[in-house]
């Protein structure tokens, strides 16, 4: 199972490689060889985007922009980290930093969001991209269980549990009238 995830990890970050030597990339990149580059190097609001990070001593780093829906995972090996996020519908036009934070180095770069495309026609088939991360999966729908358990009603446990009470309560009426009449035949035979 370990070597399958190590080739699935290995696959992704090859084909998010070759996405980044293909496209066009925004690429900074210091006197100490440490750079971010963004591809596309202008997305537009809602845009995926793929970041690029050379000179991080780890395998791991999160790329944090406030222009980014949510902080994008790298990984990779020999000091190049590669990973992906969206930019926000809402992230305004012009230069945004992006910060990676890898082991205890930082680098910062910045991305060139572009003005959003006019919506042509914007009507039901006009696609909606999320501002912020969703709830969804489990935790979206937990709330939803919890409320559908409550509308359906008691369980096997609450049904047992009220049967033993209703019979409880059953024989306890049961004794207390044979109780009655024992004392009632008493005071007529005069016993």
């Amino acid at each position: 199972m370990g070597a399958l995830k190590v080739t699935v990890r290995t696959a992704t970050a090859a084909a998010a490689l070759a996405v980044t030597a293909l496209t066009p990339a925004a690429y900074a990149a210091a006197a100490d060889g440490r750079g971010v580059s963004v591809a596309p190097s202008s997305p537009a609001p809602g845009t995926d985007v793929t970041l690029r990070v050379s000179g991080c001593a780890s395998r791991t780093a999160v790329a944090v922009s406030e222009a980014f829906v949510a902080d994008a995972r790298l990984t990779g090996a020999d000091g190049t980290l590669v990973g992906e996020t969206r930019v926000r519908t809402s992230a305004a036009p012009g230069a945004h930093t992006v910060r990676v934070t890898c082991a205890d180095v930082q680098v910062d770069g910045t991305v060139q969001v572009a003005a959003a495309p006019a919506a042509q026609g914007a009507g039901p088939s006009a696609a909606a991209s999320p501002i912020a991360p969703v709830a969804a999966g489990g935790g979206g729908t937990a709330q939803i269980t919890v409320a559908d358990a409550r509308i359906e009603g008691p369980g096997a446990a609450q049904a047992v549990t009220g049967l033993v009470l209703a019979g409880v309560a059953a024989t306890a009426v049961v004794l207390r009238s044979a109780r009655r009449n024992r004392e009632a035949d008493r005071t007529m035979t005069g016993r």
